[in-house]
């Protein structure tokens, strides 16, 4: 990275953001307080409202939103007359899954390899700190420019829309010219990038019942239907044969026209092991940002340990469908339904149920933001243009926000790079990336000021 003060200013405060991010990572903010204590979520809620208040953040406020959840929100004055910029991350992180498969403690920040790991360490905990490194960077160096805003969401990852529908009950709490949202990802480690799509998701339960309890399968196996075998047929008619998602009367054959993903390149990113083929048609990219994908993510029946010789009565899953823009989710969500509802066999019953949505978005790459940003990484990735690429993972917020703000700028940056792993077992971050990121979202601020 070319010598500047703000550059040099981030890198002496590195140490620091590393003893900040651990202490963040091990709140256990899971948003699901049936698996975690609330308390940790609210523990990580607090740390961040004092974190906004010693950088001398106005209007610090918890803001209890309507999933039961709390958002963290401050508001830095800049010069009179600035433009104002909202800067979001989110707290909540997934589940750590295994435990036992974590090289070390999910939520203990640990070294490694050059790396630092940790549950939310890239998704997006350290999205709050590359932030407040930015603003510290900016305040060594002449001051903030801009009037910033900073929301930290504390539901991001149960799609439960808590923030989204307090943003549209107060619709004047988050206005800004401009809106850096802190939780994508570079296409790879040092490759500066801004992702300009998101796909929509939906996620829907469906329950497939067929008797009135379990039979022994020696006595009624063979004439009585198996609840657990309809399911695996319902869902298994959600793929072609190539794997490829097939949901009646929803299109599939979308194509991106940005930034390419190589087939070798992908294979090594997903781990996929040697001899296993990739699913679906057209080029990686179409598949993973241009077109839906379902995932099955749960399925309710007796583990292996401890079965009995039964005709299965019931079995649920849980099914997500991923939308590309263009797509309505809700449109998606009534024909996921109708489609698991129609290829029920056996006259079985079936019901399914609706339990989170989110739109897909696309940006306007166009804008002056993203030419202030573009130079912002050319300074902080030397040699490096800034690249645009689409993200297979869904940020409800943002459609709400480019609803709620039409006139705003949205621009998605952040930590979650192919090998941070988020969602999945010893998730990290690159502290380059960090370091990185954090002096082009100051510069950023800079450039945008001056324009």
């Amino acid at each position: 990275m070319s010598s500047n003060p703000v550059a040099e200013t981030v890198t002496s405060l590195m140490p620091r953001a590393r003893a900040e991010l651990a202490e963040l990572v091990a709140f256990q903010s899971v948003a699901d307080f049936d698996q975690y204590p609330k308390s940790e979520s609210e523990g990580a809620a607090n740390w961040i409202a004092d974190a906004l208040r010693a950088e001398g953040f106005t209007d610090v406020a918890l803001l209890d939103t309507p999933d039961g959840t709390q958002s963290v929100y401050g508001y830095l004055p800049g010069p009179e007359g600035a433009k104002t910029v909202l800067l979001y991350a989110h707290y909540d992180v997934q589940p750590p899954l295994d435990e036992a498969g974590w090289t070390s403690p999910p939520f203990e920040l640990t070294e490694r390899d050059g790396r630092w790991y940790g549950r939310g360490a890239a998704d997006c905990k350290g999205g709050l700190i590359m932030h407040l490194l930015a603003l510290r960077a900016l305040k060594a160096d002449g001051g903030v420019p801009v009037n910033v805003k900073v929301i930290a969401e504390g539901s991001e990852e149960q799609g439960t829309g808590g923030l989204e529908r307090y943003a549209e009950e107060h619709p004047e709490l988050l206005t800004a010219d401009t809106i850096v949202i802190g939780d994508t990802g570079n296409f790879r480690v040092g490759l500066p990038t801004v992702t300009s799509t998101l796909r929509g998701m939906t996620l829907v339960r469906v329950q497939v019942d067929t008797l009135e309890g379990n039979l022994h399968s020696g006595q009624f196996g063979g004439a009585a239907p198996d609840a657990l075998a309809a399911l695996i047929r319902v869902l298994d008619s959600l793929r072609a044969e190539d794997g490829s998602t097939t949901v009646d009367g929803l299109s599939g054959d979308s194509v991106w026209d940005g930034l390419a993903y190589e087939e070798e390149q992908f294979r090594k990113d997903a781990k996929v092991l040697d001899g296993v083929e990739l699913i679906g048609s057209g080029t990686v990219a179409d598949r993973i940002w241009a077109r839906p994908a379902v995932t099955v993510l749960g399925i309710d029946c007796p583990p292996v340990a401890g079965a009995t010789p039964s005709v299965q009565a019931a079995a649920r899953a849980l099914v997500s469908l991923r939308v590309p823009p263009g797509v309505d989710a809700g449109e998606a969500t009534k024909l996921l339904q109708a489609h698991l509802e129609a290829h029920t066999p056996w006259g079985a019953r079936v019901r399914t149920e609706q339990i989170g949505q989110g739109q897909a978005f696309r940006a306007d790459t166009t804008s002056p933001a993203y030419r202030a940003m573009a130079d912002a990484m050319a300074v902080a990735y030397p040699g490096q243009d800034m690249q645009y690429a689409g993200q297979g993972g869904s940020i409800p917020l943002c459609n709400t926000l480019a609803a709620l703000y039409p006139q705003a700028e949205i621009l998605l940056i952040g930590l979650s790079e192919p090998e941070a792993q988020i969602h999945a077992l010893n998730e990290s971050v690159s502290p380059e990336e960090l370091e990185r990121l954090s002096v082009a979202e100051a510069l950023f601020l800079r450039n945008y000021a001056a324009r």
